[in-house]
């Protein structure tokens, strides 16, 4: 039990979980703002464009069941909407971001071209001097 314990903690304070968590508090936030969009501006312009269908309403019923197939509907056009942002926003930061820059390549000795120290005035490798 001890171990496990350990190795919670270990997990815990290597960030990850606490990364995880930040991310599902903003996801949502994010799907409440998501759901705004669809259900308060998407949703009536989608109604004009099929000439007033309100999605949300569309049903069947089978039997006694009530297939509510148009809340489906809204779920996979939020789920388009969603996805489109976090592709664009992922998208965006990786333009941001700068290429890593490569290390400047480590000084080599101009006789037997092995690699020196920086600075060094005298070849470990051949003995030649170092101008």
């Amino acid at each position: 039990m001890g171990n496990f314990m350990s190795e919670f903690k270990e997990f815990i304070e290597r960030g990850n979980a606490m990364d995880m968590a930040v991310g599902v508090i903003i996801g949502g936030a994010f799907g409440a703002i998501v759901n705004s969009l669809v259900d308060d501006l998407i949703s009536p312009i989608i109604g004009m464009a099929t000439g007033g269908i309100d999605f949300s309403k569309l049903a069947v019923t089978v039997g006694s069941a009530n297939l509510t197939y148009g809340n489906f509907i809204m779920a996979v056009i939020n789920f388009l909407i969603i996805a489109l942002v976090v592709f664009t926003m992922v998208r965006t930061i990786n333009k941001l971001r700068k290429p890593a820059e490569e290390p400047a390549p480590a000084p080599t000795c101009p006789h037997c071209l092995e690699e020196i120290k920086e600075g060094a005035t005298k070849c470990p490798h051949c003995g030649s001097a170092i101008k």
